[in-house]
């Protein structure tokens, strides 16, 4: 399998994860809790989670220009 193919489900993944944490975020609200967290914890998580998801897709064009070129297997 291309390294491609593999860094664009990883950032699939962990976007999906950073939509769910964002989901959380307003379902606990200002004094709740969902999966432990609390509403700020799950904000920073979800933020975090699409910049890293948002990073790999960088990767993946990186490594599909590679693979066109021949310089990457």
């Amino acid at each position: 399998m291309k390294i491609s193919k593999i860094l664009h489900v990883v950032s699939v993944i962990v976007g999906v994860a950073g939509i769910v944490a964002l989901v959380g975020a307003y379902i606990a609200g200002p004094s709740g809790t969902v999966f432990g967290l609390n509403q700020n914890h799950l904000f920073i998580d979800a933020g975090i989670r699409i910049l890293i998801a948002i990073w790999l897709q960088l990767a993946t064009l990186h490594h599909m220009t590679l693979e066109k070129k021949g310089e990457i297997v």
